[in-house]
């Protein structure tokens, strides 16, 4: 062994250099986990929409609205996420925004009434606003640049398997201690993710001294912001991702398992299991498409390819009957696949954007994502309730096939548009060229 070797095995093996390794993933990861718990509250409506039907007495628009309260904080509070984690980094952030989530996942458990069931869906929303941005940020402070989409894709990947635990172990804990007791579980869970969060997370990386940046004052930010908002191709970008993820926010979070019930015979177990097949396409396809666009360096073709095979994948499950079971399941994890190619439109954003208003521009963008669930649960549930026929059972509402087809039908032509702005987007070639 030469003499060069051996130094460099020494520090390799070297506790200091095994740290230098370890703390980084460890911190993105603990953030990334924090996102996979929030996605887990989030999505814990559409296990429950009979339920939720029962205990208040709901319309199917109703329940739209109670589960998008999560939305009306979510969706507002993105520029003033992305504010504060410039200014004053993740750690603080991240371990309060988690209390929050605790707080109002309690309140939403509660035999209060419905107004203190939405405060506590606001106070989820409220917390959850904090989650993805600040996984985000904690990649730009803690890890290389030239990995941020494979990084993006695999927080994307931790959050999605929470969204696959709500759908079945919620399912499952819902059918046999309740539904309320399930989420004071889930309640006292965030109690003790916050304390981990605070006692492990760090704002700053001693290996990249010049990420130190972040910490910047307000009026440089909001000069970054104006720059964002001026910029025509952020905004389509965003929108891009607003449309895509429309697979999420329209039908897996809310609206698929009761539509699978319906229109496909399914049983609701077996259909909490096949939704999930959604989340298993967007874990597994975040990371797959961030690192297959980091090999071809380019965002736009992906996309363009993946948001056109999507509205094939969901045209195939609305409007074909009598589909075979296993070809709902694999329907399912394509449409969830293909659409999980939404996460490069924050690479394109990252790509786009200063390093020093990183966390603002990425929040903008994802403001615009989420407004969809702001938008599209309320309207399916309002479509829905048009279609209904005055099916009752066991005292929540049954809508027919033709009905969930109608109001669903917003998701292929909402792809399909965005398939078409893509070709009016720049390409950033994986790398930082266009700063604004």
């Amino acid at each position: 062994m030469t003499h060069a070797n051996y130094i460099l095995k020494e520090r390799v093996m070297s506790p200091t250099f095994r740290k230098s390794i370890v703390l980084p993933w460890l911190i993105v990861g603990l953030g990334a986990l924090y996102y996979c718990y929030e996605y887990f509250l989030r999505i814990s409506p559409s296990v429950m929409t009979p339920e939720l039907m029962r205990a208040y007495n709901l319309t199917g628009a109703q329940v739209g609205n109670l589960s998008a309260f999560y939305y009306h904080a979510y969706v507002p509070m993105q520029i003033l996420v992305g504010l504060l984690m410039d200014r004053y980094g993740p750690r603080r952030l991240l371990t309060a925004a988690c209390v929050l989530c605790a707080m109002g996942t309690y309140m939403f458990a509660g035999n209060h009434g419905l107004a203190i069931a939405e405060s506590g869906r606001f106070l989820v929303g409220l917390g959850s606003a904090f989650a993805f941005v600040g996984a985000l940020k904690l990649a730009t402070i803690w890890l290389p640049p030239n990995r941020f989409a494979l990084v993006s894709g695999l927080i994307l990947c931790l959050g999605m398997s929470g969204a696959m635990a709500g759908d079945i172990v919620l399912r499952t804990m819902v059918d046999s201690i309740g539904w309320r007791t399930t989420l004071y579980v889930s309640a006292v869970a965030g109690v003790f993710l916050s304390m981990i969060l605070w006692g492990i997370v760090r704002d700053t990386s001693p290996d990249h001294p010049d990420h130190h940046i972040h910490v910047i004052d307000f009026k440089s930010v909001l000069i970054g912001l104006v720059l964002a908002l001026k910029n025509p191709q952020i905004w389509m970008n965003a929108i891009v991702g607003f449309l895509l993820y429309i697979s999420l926010s329209a039908f897996a979070e809310l609206w698929g398992i009761p539509y699978l019930q319906q229109a496909h015979a399914l049983p609701k177990t077996q259909a909490a299991y096949a939704n999930s097949m959604i989340f298993l396409g967007w874990a597994i396809g975040g990371p797959a498409w961030g690192w297959f666009s980091d090999f071809i360096g380019q965002r736009c073709s992906p996309i363009k390819v993946a948001s056109f095979g999507a509205v094939v994948m969901v045209s195939i499950l609305l409007y074909v009957p009598n589909l075979p079971t296993f070809s709902i399941y694999f329907l399912l994890f394509a449409f969830g696949f293909l659409s999980s190619v939404q996460i490069l439109v924050f690479a394109i954003c990252h790509e786009a954007s200063k390093m020093k208003i990183a966390g603002t521009a990425i929040a903008l963008t994802n403001m615009i994502v989420m407004i969809g669930g702001n938008i599209f649960q309320p309207l399916i549930g309002k479509l829905l309730d048009m279609g209904w026929n005055n099916a009752m059972v066991d005292h929540a509402r049954v809508y027919p096939v033709h009905a969930y087809q109608v109001a669903l039908s917003i998701m292929p032509v909402s792809i399909f548009i965005a398939f078409i702005l893509m070709f009016f987007i720049r390409e950033t070639y994986s790398s930082i060229k266009h700063p604004i």
